[in-house]
């Protein structure tokens, strides 16, 4: 009787332990699919960023450059004017003429900074696609320990104890759903 109860506690303590075993895996695996689906989801984030944050740099930047555009033009007319000054009288004018023109621009604008703009807006692009890639290899980097841990052997026997066939699909990490998209986009102005 002895004998029979040590073998039924070491046949039930090894079913307990099986178990704790299996469903460690279970839970690793509902673990790394939740992981799986949160770094999908960053990407998207991180697209949407793109998406609304691009179309308002450019268009500031246009804005910022048809302003200061308007400014040379303005100068570089007054200046040409110059040259069409026959008397010292006709140039004191063009002189006055090319002052008004500089402090009504910059009093309109005073300070020039298209070349910052688009320092700027180049820095902004290019943080932009960097989250994008690392959103998308953290991404692969999820699916691929996802897809270790749901298709090795005795995990997946493991799994299978707890979970429906279905429950752990194979995810596909990120690959381009476009063609030439190893060339980035045109920003255009």
């Amino acid at each position: 009787m002895k004998k029979l109860l040590i073998t039924l506690g070491v046949i039930v303590g090894i079913v307990i332990i099986f178990v704790m075993w299996a469903n460690g895996h279970y839970n690793k695996a509902i673990n790394y699919q939740e992981n799986v689906d949160k770094s999908w989801a960053n990407v998207v984030t991180d697209y949407q960023r793109r998406a609304d944050l691009v179309p308002q740099l450019v268009e500031t930047v246009k804005g910022a450059a048809e302003n200061e555009r308007g400014i040379l033009t303005a100068v570089t007319n007054a200046r040409a004017g110059i040259s069409n000054a026959k008397t010292p009288k006709d140039l004191e004018l063009m002189g006055k003429e090319i002052n008004s023109a500089i402090n009504l621009a910059f009093e309109a604008y005073p300070q020039i900074r298209s070349t910052e703009n688009f320092s700027k807006l180049q820095d902004q692009l290019e943080g932009t696609e960097n989250r994008i890639s690392v959103s998308r290899k953290d991404y692969n980097d999820a699916v691929q320990k996802y897809n270790r841990h749901i298709r090795g052997f005795f995990r997946k026997f493991a799994i299978g104890i707890f979970a429906d066939e279905d429950e752990f699909p194979k995810k596909e990490m990120f690959q381009a759903v476009t063609e030439n998209v190893e060339q980035a986009p045109k920003v255009e102005f």
